[in-house]
Order: structure tokens, then sequence, then C-alpha cells
């Protein structure tokens, strides 16, 4: 990879890790989608899970206060049952219909009936969504909105939800890593000096949003974050959408 390149990507990693320490969200969607460009899948998803646990480590320190450690507990034995099923299957969905998980899932979450609202207090749906969070992780490298609806559905003020999400997502991409970088595929392969790059990117991005993340109130917080979720999961269904209509009529012809 050339010097000027490696910049490029400091600078990216920057801006994302930026924008997901600000809302804890949507940066490690952004960089997921231009890795997956220029980068094999394997090693797409290596550097990927090696940026997010420096940027969300880095966002779990910061905010280490803040941390509710039941519900971290309870969505990684989720994220363990779904590790154990995709080693077995080891199932990677086409690209359109991956997209359109990602995009379909914050929304059913949302129309589900009040008594089964997201919650992250809740043992049963921690576990439900760390499992189905994870498959999603597994499949497409990244858990979309639908964790973040998740939760966003409890009585957490902005600090709680980042730092919580944050730590949950530590060990979301260090399964990654261990499922591509091992189960996968064992000769992915990263530059030592990408991967330092990406961690001091990863960790200058996110101590850059802690003093905007201070100044806003809990329902600026939600309010920005939800309209954030939409705009995202609205994109992955019409980009999925338009990859299975041009792939249905390269068929047809």
């Amino acid at each position: 990879m050339s010097p000027l390149l490696i910049a490029a990507l400091g600078a990216l990693m920057v801006a994302t890790a930026f924008l997901s320490g600000l809302f804890g969200m949507a940066g490690g969607l952004i960089l997921i989608g231009v890795l997956l460009a220029i980068l094999p899948l394997p090693s797409a998803m290596v550097l990927h899970a090696i940026t997010q646990m420096a940027s969300n480590g880095w966002r779990a320190f910061l905010w280490r206060a803040h941390i509710r450690w039941r519900p971290v507990a309870v969505y990684l034995i989720g994220c363990a049952l779904a590790l154990g099923l995709w080693s077995i299957t080891r199932y990677v969905p086409d690209k359109p219909v991956a997209l359109l998980l990602l995009g379909v899932t914050p929304f059913m979450a949302r129309l589900m009936p009040k008594s089964i609202k997201p919650n992250p207090d809740s043992v049963w749906q921690g576990a439900f969504y760390g499992s189905v969070c994870m498959g999603l992780m597994l499949m497409t490298g990244v858990s979309g909105p639908l964790m973040d609806t998740f939760f966003l559905g409890g009585n957490y003020g902005r600090r709680e939800t980042v730092a919580t999400k944050a730590t949950c997502q530590v060990a979301s991409h260090l399964t990654k890593l261990i499922y591509f970088g091992g189960i996968i595929d064992q000769a992915a392969s990263l530059d030592p000096v990408v991967a330092a790059v990406a961690v001091a990117a990863s960790m200058l991005g996110t101590s850059l949003a802690r003093k905007i993340l201070e100044a806003m109130s809990d329902q600026q917080f939600r309010t920005w974050a939800n309209r954030l979720i939409t705009t995202v999961a609205s994109y992955y269904i019409i980009y999925g959408g338009w990859l299975m209509f041009a792939g249905d009529a390269a068929v047809a012809k």
C-alpha cells in the first residue's frame, strides 16, 4: 500500500472515529465500505476489526465510569452463541441480501409491540440482540443500525449509551478478527504500518469528539442518533434493493 493511500486512509479513520465518538455509530459503516473497495474481503475485515477495536476501546476507556456492565455481559453471551453457529456453517450471504438485512432490522425493532420494544436491561433481549448483531457482524463486517436501536431503547444517558455500546463493540470486533483472520482465512495479512496508523487515527478521532458529546444534551443526542440510524438504514435498503434488481436483470438477459 502506497504512503499516499495510507495517509488518505488515516484521515478517513480520524473522521469516522470522530463520528462514532460523537454518536457511538455510523463511522464503522462508512469505513467498511471503503476498505472492501480497496482490499480483499478477509484483509478488509481484519483491518476494520483492528480499527474498530482501537476506536471503541479508547471510547470505552474515556467513558469507563458510565459503562453498564450487566447489559454488556448478557450481550456477550449472545455473541458467543452466534460465533459458535457461524463457525460451523461459515455462511456468507450475497451482498444484496446482507445489505437488506442491515437496513430492515432497525425498522423491524421499532415496529415491535411496546411490551417487547428494545430494552438493553432485559436479559433475554440482550442475548437475542447479541446473537443477531453478531450474526450481522460476521456476515457483513458491521452490526448495522440494529445495535444502535437496541441501546437507544433503554433509559440511558448519552454517556452511558456510548460507553456501554463501545464496550460491547470491542468484543464484537475481536470476535470478527478471530473469525476472518483465523477461521475463514488464516492467510489474511495486514501491514504493521497500516495497523499502527489505524490505531492512532482511531484514538485521535475518538478523543476529538469527547468535548462535543459533553456539550450535547441527552435529547439532542437521541434525536440526531435516531435520524442517523434512519438515514443509514434507508441507504442500505435502497442500495441492497438496487443491487438485487441489477443482478436479476443481468440474469434475465
